[in-house]
């Protein structure tokens, strides 16, 4: 129709190598169901995602890692500044950090409306502004995450558990602490040079990483 929409996208990097350009990241469960799914391409679509994602339940644990993250600042002034300057003139910026065990690490700069999510896997995120949503699910019990889940298909608000945080932010570093990349014994023996790599789920294209990952 010849509309034009800027919509932000985001750079993957690991220690200062570009991995890739994308949209949206799951790091955590999202990538673990990802992978469960791409070992199992011989079955349907549907098939494949309903199995993974029980079998990721099913085996549901949390990663052990810290996140650091610059929140976003929208002032356009800055924004001018930001865009004129350096990329490593950002050193007095506050950056700010958190770590612990965390289920799921989710990375938006698009709100991600899919059949699963009718309002959007990042409902809050704009298209074209400079931000990211950074969500993260903290570790808990394995029926309070799948209600969690569950909110994401209906319209009640899927970030209102005590152990879900939600920021908008520039940049995140996420680094994993954990020696493995957390697959359950019975799925490493499928693992061969990836083994020490962590899964993660970039616009639904398995990005596995065996060390931290840079978004901005």
């Amino acid at each position: 129709m010849g509309h034009l929409q800027p919509v932000d996208v985001c750079t993957f990097s690991t220690t200062g190598k570009l991995l890739r350009f994308g949209f949206s990241a799951m790091f955590g469960f999202g990538g673990r169901t990802l992978a469960l799914a791409e070992r199992h391409r011989w079955m349907s679509p549907n098939q494949r995602r309903d199995f993974a994602v029980i079998k990721a339940l099913a085996h549901l644990k949390p990663e052990d890692c810290e996140i650091s993250f610059l929140p976003f600042n929208g002032s356009p002034d800055l924004q001018q500044r930001k865009a004129q300057r350096s990329p490593k003139s950002d050193c007095n910026d506050q950056w700010q950090m958190i770590q612990g065990q965390f289920l799921n690490v989710s990375i938006m700069a698009i709100p991600c409306l899919c059949s699963v999510a009718p309002r959007g896997l990042a409902p809050n995120t704009r298209l074209n502004n400079g931000s990211m949503a950074l969500i993260i699910a903290r570790n808990t019990s394995r029926p309070e995450f799948i209600k969690h889940l569950k909110r994401y298909a209906s319209v009640k608000n899927q970030f209102s558990f005590p152990f879900v945080e939600t920021y908008t932010v520039e940049e995140v570093k996420v680094y994993p602490r954990n020696k493995t990349s957390g697959h359950s014994p019975e799925d490493q023996r499928h693992e061969t040079a990836s083994e020490k790599s962590f899964p993660w789920n970039v616009d639904g294209d398995l990005m596995e990483v065996a060390s931290e990952v840079h978004v901005k």
